[in-house]
């Protein structure tokens, strides 16, 4: 099978993902960042009543023509208390911010713009007008009025309008499940004392992580040594638990300790594609179980990571009802980048200012694709194109970028 280009593997797993439909209520505090299934109607008119913008006095504008007309103070209203009664020709009310305007008021006068003139008369030192600092009944949302749209991403704005609107839980789709399957002998868990062949796993979490950022969830199916029925387990597991997404780390390959394709395989799978052309990443394996998609991702981090930001993160995302994350920008090459042959690369860079402010990516110097502290110090990954030929300093590259805002996270020093 040769190698697949790196936009048509991507465009054969998104062409076949359709977003999950199935709604399920999520209580209001845990609802941020997830999507709306439904419209979501006003259970309650906002404000209930007219309301009172700033602290001052209500009153009839009528009653104060002209500046220097006087009234008399029969009460007051807060927030949580209405004056009870209603306003006869001269007369007020004192009046703080959120109290329902008293019945025969129709404007607020500011506390600046009174003069008081005994223990319950004010002198006007401002023109009145009627609705003036008035909150009217309604202005904000009326009752069964739709404020949020099915397919809204709540963020912090709609989670508050969707708590004044009533709803203790709100309708969203389902998020995702993601099954993740770290495979390998050599491999054991953070904390663990490794013995001389082992070493820690750790993109298990980093997956996991890209997952639930991009609104999944994740199912743990721990690490599994390389036998076919310990892999068979783990996937039996997975499917029972009725999963979206099953990711394997490792083993995709067709080595003679590379069992997961095969044990797949044998379990049903239709491998759709597999080996990539790109760099790092290669291996990487695409098929499908029943409904449930399988991604095999290669088992160096690096390769794992560049891997699940090309095509896990958009699965999920799709499979989410989430828009697709927009990574790619240009920017200047720091340092001349050499012919690249059949293979797409991302090269790791720092991303840095020039003196115009243009953006300028400088790639390390050590790219082996087990190096994790180099794409954790990372902003970005240089793209280059299959056969791109040498670039010179200061030529245009693409760059994926690895955080949307890569200055405000780390330092570039």
């Amino acid at each position: 099978m040769s190698l697949l280009p790196v936009a048509e593997a991507q465009e054969r797993l998104l062409s076949r993902a359709n977003s999950i439909k199935a709604i399920e209520k999520a209580p209001l505090a845990q609802a941020s960042g997830r999507v709306l299934g439904l419209d979501l109607k006003a259970k309650l008119t906002q404000p209930p009543f007219d309301a009172s913008a700033m602290d001052g006095y209500a009153l009839a504008a009528a009653d104060a023509p002209v500046i220097g007309s006087e009234l008399t103070v029969i009460g007051s209203a807060a927030a949580g208390h209405a004056f009870e009664g209603r306003l006869g020709r001269g007369e007020t009310v004192r009046i703080f911010t959120g109290a329902p305007v008293p019945d025969g008021a129709d404007t607020i006068l500011i506390q600046e713009d009174a003069e008081k003139i005994g223990e319950n008369r004010i002198r006007t030192t401002f023109d009145v007008a009627p609705g003036r600092h008035v909150r009217p009944r309604g202005q904000d949302f009326a009752e069964g009025e739709t404020v949020l749209q099915a397919g809204t991403r709540l963020d912090f704005s709609g989670v508050t309008v969707a708590a004044a609107m009533n709803h203790p839980d709100l309708p969203v789709y389902r998020k995702p499940v993601v099954a993740i399957l770290a495979t390998g002998d050599e491999l054991v868990q953070p904390g663990s004392q490794p013995a001389s062949a082992q070493i820690i796993a750790s993109n298990t979490f980093g997956i996991a992580a890209l997952v639930r950022e991009n609104g999944g969830e994740v199912v743990d199916l721990g690490i599994v040594p390389d036998r076919q029925d310990a892999i068979e387990k783990a996937i039996s597991m997975a499917r029972m638990a009725g999963v979206d997404v099953i990711v394997t780390l490792g083993g995709a390959s067709v080595g003679d300790h590379d069992l997961v394709q095969a044990t797949l395989l044998r379990a049903g799978m239709q491998l759709d594609f597999w080996r990539i052309a790109m760099r790092p990443g290669k291996p990487l394996m695409v098929g499908s179980l029943g409904d449930t998609y399988v991604l095999g991702l290669p088992g160096n981090p690096v390769s794992s990571l560049v891997c699940g930001l090309l095509f896990l993160e958009p699965l999920v995302r799709r499979l989410a009802s989430l828009p697709a994350v927009d990574r790619i920008t240009t920017a200047e090459a720091a340092t001349t980048l050499n012919a690249n042959d059949q293979r797409q690369d991302y090269v790791r860079a720092r991303l840095l200012r020039s003196e115009s402010g243009a953006l300028r990516a400088e790639p390390f110097g050590k790219q082996d694709s087990s190096m994790m502290k180099t794409f954790a110090n990372a902003d970005c990954l240089i793209i280059r194109p299959p056969h791109a030929p040498k670039l010179k300093a200061g030529g245009a590259c693409p760059v994926m970028l690895i955080r949307p805002n890569p200055f405000c996270t780390q330092s570039n020093t």
